[in-house]
């Protein structure tokens, strides 16, 4: 009574803390076929893998995104990433164990993207662990919140071309010493917000590849169409 739920979008008051029926209505979630490599939506089922992936693999093995990334999706997702909504976190878990329930069914654990602790420290959390935590709850699966730093305070991706993302985080990501055991030989799930480009969660998979990690799949809340938004 004192603390009635409100809708996420800013609509008309819900019964139950979320979205608005026609904020819902207006989410691409990514239900139909995609791409087993990168994730991207396809308008028809063409096979497992896109072009791109085709052409030139990625260093994940396969991703998943719960929806795209558009005018509809990018408040909550910013509202977690910069404002301290952190109540957002729970539903995207949701979200994610939902869309990625293959890639999480076959992980050992799940880990996320991490941050610089410079930045951490400014932005006081991460916001991907925020989402990892409870679906690792959700899912029983285990959680390893340290098993990969970020050794180099990269510049923000926002603005930035493809190669120049890739350049941006081109060895910024290690798994540390006392981690290497932890990691070895095991299926890890990264765990981040947003897919553009896919240069950070490469960075991040080739680190923990050369750690020993068997294999190092992705799952996002939301991805862009192409390589062409690159306006986050």
């Amino acid at each position: 009574m004192l603390f009635p739920p409100q809708a996420l979008d800013g609509g008309p008051r819900p019964l139950a803390g979320g979205f608005t029926a026609d904020a819902w209505a207006r989410i691409r979630f990514l239900d139909g076929p995609v791409c087993d490599g990168c994730g991207v939506p396809f308008d028809y089922d063409p096979g497992a893998r896109c072009a791109a992936c085709l052409t030139k693999p990625r260093a994940f093995d396969a991703a998943r995104a719960a929806c795209l990334y558009d005018e509809t999706s990018r408040d909550p997702i910013l509202k977690l990433k910069h404002a301290d909504r952190l109540d957002l976190a729970p539903m995207f878990a949701r979200w994610l164990s939902r869309t990625a329930a293959p890639l999480i069914e076959a992980a050992d654990a799940i880990a996320p993207v991490p941050l610089h602790p410079f930045r951490l420290l400014r932005r006081r959390y991460n916001q991907a662990a925020e989402i990892a935590r409870p679906l690792c709850a959700m899912t029983g699966t285990p959680y390893l919140p340290d098993a990969l730093v970020r050794r180099r305070a990269t510049a923000t991706q926002g603005g930035k071309s493809g190669s120049g993302r890739r350049r941006n985080v081109a060895g910024a990501f290690e798994v540390p010493a006392s981690r290497v055991k932890q990691v070895a030989g095991l299926r890890i799930l990264l765990i981040d917000d947003v897919l553009t480009t896919g240069a950070t969660a490469e960075g991040c998979a080739r680190a923990l590849k050369a750690a020993g990690a068997a294999r190092v799949d992705l799952a996002v809340v939301a991805r862009v169409r192409d390589a062409a938004g690159l306006t986050i």
